[in-house]
């Protein structure tokens, strides 16, 4: 019995060491997750490269997962819009493939712009933030133009709001 406690012990303190590698480390997925999946990785006789790879594939899910929540925040959409949500029936006359096309997001890579013109109504902000959140989803960083912000913007300028001589 003395050799069974000294290595349950033993494992206890490897496993507080090693959640507190896991926290300086800031891998919160493998610290909630280790655990659990070691009882299931035991249970169903993985080997231990199959445990590791789970632990990391969910670690590196876990962290895409953070990265698009935390781009999409920067973002500063007034909503979020997507493309699957446009109203394809109105306006009646949108050129359909040429606005999918955009959302290939090729103009980006060939660092080009989109500008959306179109009488008031029509559908530009939708689109505009709909292709703003696909780039975040892929990868892009965005910051969505809001006219509010500009107008905070133009009043902190000297001289802003002063009549003109």
């Amino acid at each position: 019995m003395g050799a069974d406690r000294r290595l349950a012990a033993n494992s206890q303190a490897t496993t507080d060491a090693l959640r507190g590698q896991l926290v300086s480390l800031k891998l919160s997925h493998l610290l909630e997750r280790f655990e659990p999946l070691a009882q299931q990785a035991g249970a169903e006789q993985w080997s231990h490269v199959d445990y590791l790879a789970q632990l990391i594939e969910g670690e590196a899910h876990a962290r895409e997962d953070r990265s698009i929540q935390r781009r999409v925040g920067l973002a500063r959409f007034p909503v979020v819009k997507t493309l699957d949500l446009f109203e394809w029936s109105w306006p009646t006359k949108i050129n359909r493939p040429q606005i999918q096309n955009l959302f290939r997001l090729r103009f980006i890579e060939d660092k080009g712009n989109v500008i959306f013109i179109a009488n008031v109504g029509l559908g530009k902000s939708h689109l505009a933030i709909a292709l703003a959140h696909t780039a975040c989803l892929r990868g892009y960083s965005v910051l969505f133009p809001d006219r509010r912000r500009y107008h905070q913007l133009a009043l902190r300028r000297p001289g802003a709001g002063q009549p003109q001589a």
